[in-house]
This record gives C-alpha cells, sequence and structure tokens, in this order.
C-alpha cells in the first residue's frame, strides 16, 4: 500500500487521482475485449484474416492506451494546456491533408497511412480542442475583455470547415454540441442560442440537399421502405432475440451479418449475447463514469479545469450515446464508435488520451484556504 505521508509523485498521485473512475475505465476495456472475441471473428472470416486477427489487435491497443491514460494524468492543467496545443496543431495540419493524402473508404476520406498503420487524425483533434476552448472560456471568465467568444468561434469554423470537407458529419456534430454546451457553461446569451441552432439546422439542410449519403441516411431513418434497412433492422432485431440474459457467447447470428459488428454495432452483438442485461451494465458504467466526472469537476474553483472536464465528460457521454442510439434506431446512424467497446486503435488511443487528461483535471486539490499560513499566538507563521 501507498502510504499518504509518502511525498512520492506516485503517493500523490494515488491519493488525488478518482481511482473509482479508473476502474469503471478498466472494467469498459475487460468489457471490450470480451466483446471483440464475440463480435470480431466472422468479420475477419469475411476478409479472409486470421480469426482473431481484430481481437490480438484490440488486445495490443490497449496496452499503450491504458499507459498513455495513466501518464497522462500525472499531468498539471497547465502541462495538459501545453501538450494540447501541440496535438490540436499537429492534428489539425493531419486532418487538412487527409483529403488529399488520404485513403478512401466508403466515399469519405478520414485516414491516412502512416508507417503502414491506418491513422483517423479527427479522433486526436477532438479532446484537444475541447482544451484549448475550454482554456479560452476560462480565462474569458477571469478577463472579460479578452475575445474568447470569437476566438473559439473561429477554432470551431476552422475544425469543422475541414471535417466538412472528408466528409464526417458524425464527428462535427460531436464537436458542435460539445462547444455549445461549454459556451452555455461560459454563460452565453440568449441570442447566441438561437443563432447556433439557426446555423445547425442550416448546415443540416444544406448537407441533406447536397451530400447523397446524407440524405439518404435520413430519408431511410425517417421511412424505411425509401431504401435499404437492412443494418439497422438486424441491429435492432438483436434486442428482441437476446432477451434479458442472452443467447449465450458464441450464439449469436448479427455479428455474421453486420459488416461492421465489431465497430458500430457492438452494442448489438452484446444485446444478443449476453442479453439487455450487459447492455444495462454497460450503460451503468458510462453513467458513472460521466456523472462523477462532472460532479468532481464542478467543485474545482478555477475556470480552465472546470471547464476543460467537464467538455471532457460531455464529449465522452455524447460520443457513447450516439452509438446506442444508433443500434436502438433512435438516430440515423453516424459511424461513431463506443467507446474502449468498439475496435478501433486511433479512438481506442484518443480516448485513452482524453480520459487521461479527465483524471488529471479532477485530481483532488488542496482548497485555498488550506494552503493559506497563519499567525502562531507568537506571531510568526506556520
Amino acid at each position: 500500500m501507498v502510504s499518504r505521508a509518502q511525498r512520492t509523485p506516485f503517493g500523490e498521485w494515488w491519493w488525488t487521482v478518482d481511482r473509482l473512475t479508473i476502474g469503471a475505465i478498466g472494467a469498459l476495456m475487460l468489457i471490450g475485449v470480451v466483446l471483440s472475441l464475440a463480435a470480431s471473428p466472422p468479420v475477419a472470416g469475411r476478409l479472409g484474416l486470421d480469426p482473431f486477427f481484430f481481437v490480438n489487435r484490440h488486445i495490443v491497443y490497449l496496452f499503450p492506451a491504458t499507459a498513455i491514460m495513466i501518464g497522462v494524468s500525472f499531468l498539471s492543467p497547465s502541462q495538459i494546456r501545453r501538450l494540447s496545443v501541440f496535438v490540436f496543431a499537429v492534428s489539425l495540419i493531419l486532418v487538412a491533408s487527409t483529403p488529399y493524402l488520404g485513403v478512401e473508404i466508403k466515399g469519405a476520406k478520414r485516414w491516412l497511412v502512416i508507417l503502414g498503420v491506418n491513422i483517423q487524425p479527427s479522433e486526436f483533434l477532438k479532446p484537444a480542442f475541447v482544451i484549448l476552448v475550454a482554456w479560452l472560456f476560462g480565462e474569458s471568465a477571469k478577463r472579460p475583455d479578452m475575445p474568447a467568444n470569437a476566438m473559439s468561434l473561429a477554432l470551431l469554423l476552422a475544425v469543422v470547415s475541414l471535417l466538412v470537407i472528408q466528409p464526417d458529419f458524425g464527428q462535427t456534430m460531436l464537436i458542435v454540441m460539445v462547444w455549445s454546451a461549454l459556451f452555455f457553461m461560459a454563460g452565453m446569451r440568449v441570442i447566441w442560442v438561437f443563432g447556433i441552432a439557426g446555423v445547425a439546422a442550416f448546415g443540416l439542410v444544406t448537407a441533406y440537399f447536397t451530400v447523397p449519403h446524407v440524405a439518404r441516411r435520413i430519408q431511410r431513418f425517417l421511412d424505411p421502405a425509401s431504401g435499404d434497412t437492412f443494418n439497422i433492422d438486424i441491429a435492432t432485431e438483436s434486442f428482441m432475440r437476446g432477451g434479458w440474459f442472452g443467447q449465450g457467447p458464441g450464439e449469436g447470428t448479427v455479428k455474421r451479418l453486420l459488416p461492421e459488428s465489431h465497430t458500430d454495432f457492438v452494442f448489438s452483438v452484446a444485446a444478443e449475447e449476453f442479453g439487455v442485461a450487459l447492455c444495462l451494465a454497460l450503460v451503468t458504467l458510462f453513467a458513472f463514469i460521466v456523472l462523477r466526472s462532472l460532479i468532481r469537476a464542478m467543485r474545482n474553483e478555477d475556470p480552465f479545469p472546470r471547464f476543460a472536464a467537464a467538455g471532457l465528460t460531455m464529449l465522452f457521454a455524447t460520443q457513447s450515446a450516439i452509438n446506442m442510439a444508433v443500434n436502438l434506431h433512435l438516430i440515423p446512424a453516424k459511424g461513431m464508435t463506443l467507446p474502449f467497446i468498439s475496435y478501433g486503435g486511433s479512438s481506442m488511443i484518443s480516448l485513452a488520451y482524453a480520459m487521461g487528461m479527465l483524471l488529471a483535471l479532477t485530481r483532488e486539490q488542496p482548497r485555498a484556504s488550506m494552503l493559506a499560513p497563519t499567525l502562531t499566538p507568537a506571531g510568526s507563521l506556520i
């Protein structure tokens, strides 16, 4: 055991970090391995790969992801801010180059091949963007004369423009939602609410009439008879076939029919083979991480860590909710991974980086009143 009296970096980290959140994330990682074993072998077989190809890679990704999460959780808020500036700059350059140098998959160029590894730069852009926007809003709270709104809006427009070019409307929607939530926390005026809602509606209408695959997805969602809804139909039926406790490991059929059963529709695989009980357990784990992190974030008196931790939590929560809502046919398909459950190296590493920053920003800090010097009866400082 680590003593509270030990003044070592590890000792200070151990007694200030949110160990329950680390445990919940670890539980998600373990469930992700189990569901990868259940969902990915049929996909690998269809591609002519070794049955455990995706399972092995999923496990391999866990090692650097865990190391990054724990390592980043040691950083101070100022170190996180500096690191995020670097990550944001590199990711922005890579995202900008993706339409020209990227690999086209299903009509979109979102991936770069670097040293033989497929990397999705937008995944790393998201958490860094949240930190920079949180810093701007935090500085605005301290210095009202700072044009934080205009600067954050310029960052948002730059990121959104590059994502729309790929096109990647799922990530665009996610970033806009988190930015809007942070803007609301920072005290935006009512006029901005209507302005943002109007711009978002205009963007959605424009995408509907100019991007064919967006129009098809929305039409299939509103009118299933208007197109092929096989994937969504199979995914939603898996919840009924699984019942409360599932058909048993390896007994599901959805993974043999869906091409993205190990990524976008892994939640449906969980429902069919392990039942609604496991799905509810997953929802409980996600909700626990989100609520606990938000509560700890709100306790921080410094605006930057408070905004940053809340923004990272909302990023994690929104991505999780979108994936599960797609599997339940509550919203149109978005191609969003389920954090630490779905297969994907870029997604897992970027999420580990984001959660590492969240753990660092929600570490317990001594209150200023506890650090203030006091006087002894003799008048000397202690």
